[in-house]
């Protein structure tokens, strides 16, 4: 006997999964959506250690779905956020060429974001960068003046009473052990029936989205879907400038980044709560969820080095994987990295700041997805990857999903 049946169960209570779940009820008023999650807390981790920058799609590939979706999300995040008084910072941003070697690769970024429809964004000079940011220094730079950053954790909280007051459940602490009747044939009056046996009892649900982030392609392995992609966990440091520090930059200040890997390489985020970090680096991760450097799982370090896709990964780019793991050692090397745009800064300037992780999908041939991953089968929807920017989609996403769910 299950404790609770309902119409779709989504896994993980983090922004996205909230989002997946407020969307089928907005579409569905009568369906019985319920949201389970292993924590205590829904946002507990990537969603509660990201940055909260709100990207408007420089730097995604024209006509991918990262493109279109964080297009699309970020103005609906946005509106989201202005509709229930989630404190929005309109910073702005600014990607720079720190020499002109790197020119090139700033134009093709402007052409990115020309073709993905990026709101009042333009290549400008020298000057007009030290009027927007008089202590950063570069050749060029890519302004998106509407670029903002807001809270995610707050983001989430309110996804959460939205889905709470349209009738549906999130249970916290039920953590998913394994998803039965898929491969039995089991079926009820609708024609289909999945029991999820969790750590408090079982959950019945006709449907079923998968929005496990750090865990994904394990959860999506326990319902049957293809091993591949399989997730390695990349741990980005920040450190935070000290309060008489803060006026060396008044917004985002990006590097131009090497357009062959997702990480944007180490930057600024002003916060609404005027705190500036510096970061984030990406070092390998000994923890799925490891925010510190003694955090280690044997499962998961084992499951990261039997990876085909992670060795060959290793071998092609250990020179930069040594590198990453250099700065985060140390923070001189760390800020030595960020002088090259903002000459002033100092090791002395900064202090310890927050840590994340971030899930990567790899696929075998050891290249890094860089796009959204859905696969879908036998009632059940998995996101297999959906990194930055997800939670500036996450709306957008959601509508995704849940047309994948409508479909099955």
């Amino acid at each position: 006997m299950t404790d609770a049946r309902f119409d779709v169960v989504v896994v993980g209570a983090g922004i996205l999964g909230l989002a997946t779940a407020r969307e089928l009820q907005g579409r569905h008023r009568d369906l019985r959506v319920a949201v389970l999650d292993k924590e205590s807390r829904v946002g507990a981790h990537q969603t509660g250690h990201a940055s909260g920058v709100v990207h408007r799609g420089v730097y995604y590939a024209p006509g991918s779905l990262k493109a279109k979706l964080c297009v699309e999300g970020a103005e609906l995040l946005l509106r989201y956020c202005e509709e229930r008084g989630i404190p929005i910072l309109r910073c702005g941003k600014v990607v720079v060429a720190a020499t002109e070697d790197e020119v090139p690769r700033l134009r093709e970024l402007h052409r990115r974001s020309v073709a993905n429809g990026v709101p009042a964004v333009e290549l400008i000079g020298p000057e007009r960068l030290r009027e927007l940011e008089p202590h950063v220094a570069g050749v060029r730079a890519l302004h998106s003046p509407q670029t903002a950053v807001v809270d995610f954790s707050r983001v989430a909280d309110a996804y959460a009473d939205d889905v709470r007051a349209a009738g549906g459940e999130i249970l916290l602490g039920r953590k998913v052990l394994a998803f039965r009747g898929l491969q039995h044939g089991v079926t009820s009056e609708s024609g289909r029936r999945v029991l999820l046996e969790t750590t408090l009892g079982e959950v019945e649900a006709d449907r079923v989205v998968v929005c496990g982030g750090l865990h994904a392609d394990r959860l999506a392995a326990l319902t049957g879907a293809p091993a591949e992609p399989r997730l390695v966990p990349f741990r980005g440091d920040y450190v935070r400038l000290k309060p008489e520090r803060r006026h060396l930059v008044r917004g985002l200040v990006y590097p131009v980044p090497d357009l062959a890997f997702p990480f944007l390489g180490i930057h600024t985020t002003v916060r609404p709560d005027g705190d500036v970090w510096l970061g984030p680096n990406a070092v390998l991760a000994l923890a799925r969820e490891g925010y510190r450097r003694r955090d280690v799982s044997p499962r998961d370090v084992w499951e990261t080095l039997r990876s085909a896709g992670f060795r060959r990964l290793a071998r092609r780019h250990w020179r930069m994987g040594a590198a990453e793991t250099a700065r985060d050692l140390s923070t001189r090397l760390f800020v030595a990295q960020a002088r090259r745009l903002i000459p002033s800064l100092e090791s002395d300037d900064v202090l310890p700041g927050p840590s994340g992780v971030r899930a990567q999908a790899i696929a075998p041939d050891g290249s890094l997805l860089d796009d959204f991953v859905f696969n879908e089968s036998d009632g059940v929807v998995n996101v297999r990857n959906a990194p930055s920017p997800g939670a500036t989609s996450s709306l957008a996403i959601a509508r995704a999903i849940v047309d994948r769910v409508d479909a099955l």
